[in-house]
């Protein structure tokens, strides 16, 4: 492997991996050696250009934490996240469409009841939210785990403040509830409301450089586990938001787009009064059922 040179480098870092014994590995990285060769060939990178591009890949690894994953909002607006999410849930047309998961999912949320509000203190207009989780055929899909998420009206997720010492405290607009017999669910949270995603960092300089802005319309995290099914994950938009249409991730969907009703103070749907205006929104989700 002598007197390489930018003809024959390709091919020796290929033949370099003949002994990969994984087929799926040998593949993945046969292609990502080509097409990284083929991109520097093509925009003729320089020198000095191949070191930004790994001290920005530096930095983004040193500002992912336990709290924020740049890696993930990197991904998220090239556009990738949302490439990958697509051509692994192609799904029949009347089923719910998928999209990113984000960089905010936090596992062992606290477990609510229908009807409870999983605010949990999130600053925020009162909306009360319900829906039925069907499958294809229209079937009631009972004891589906729920997962749900969103940001507060600041635009913030209750994992990027500092939390206090409890950790029951820390989860804010967030839970876990399980659909009823016939399918429904049904709880209170907060107004969905749009946001920037965290732009003081490497990817926030990035769209700066691209004329890009940091901002996702306002939406609701889903993300719905059933046997028997294909699991959900999904968001549910706020129809109206001026960034539905330059969503800085690319997650929008016609079909995920909904009307937050708005209510004058009253009675809200599970019987409290209210003192402030309140939202109401329906959503129906319908699942597809697991292919193994």
């Amino acid at each position: 492997m002598r007197n390489i040179n930018e003809d024959t480098i390709t091919q020796a870092v290929l033949a370099a991996m003949s002994d990969c014994t994984s087929d799926r590995l040998r593949t993945v990285m046969t292609s990502l050696v080509q097409h990284l060769h083929s991109f520097a060939r093509d925009v003729k990178l320089t020198e000095s250009e191949w070191l930004y591009a790994i001290n920005f890949l530096t930095d983004v690894g040193h500002i992912t934490d336990e709290k924020r994953q740049e890696f993930v909002l990197l991904s998220d607006t090239l556009g990738l996240s949302m490439l990958v999410t697509t051509q692994n849930n192609r799904k029949p047309a009347e089923c719910t469409e998928a999209t990113v998961l984000g960089p905010f999912f936090v596992a062992g949320a606290p477990e609510f009841s229908n009807g409870d509000d999983i605010a949990n203190g999130a600053a925020g207009l009162p909306c009360f939210v319900t829906g039925h989780v069907r499958g294809l055929s229209g079937e009631p899909v009972a004891n589906a785990v729920i997962e749900v998420w969103q940001s507060d009206e600041d635009g913030f997720y209750d994992v990027q403040y500092d939390g206090p010492p409890d950790a029951q405290a820390q989860f804010q607009a967030r839970g876990r509830l399980r659909t009823l017999p016939d399918g429904l669910f049904h709880f209170r949270s907060i107004l969905a409301e749009a946001y920037p995603i965290p732009h003081d960092g490497p990817v926030g300089r990035m769209l700066d450089a691209l004329g890009r802005h940091p901002w996702r319309p306002a939406h609701l995290h889903f993300w719905i586990d059933a046997p028997g099914y294909e699991p959900l994950i999904t968001h549910v938009f706020r129809n109206g938001d001026k960034y539905l249409d330059s969503d800085a991730v690319f997650g929008v969907r016609s079909t995920l787009i909904v009307d937050w009703v708005e209510h004058p103070p009253g009675v809200a749907p599970d019987g409290s009064q209210m003192d402030t205006p309140f939202y109401t929104l329906e959503y129906n989700f319908v699942l597809n059922p697991s292919k193994l």
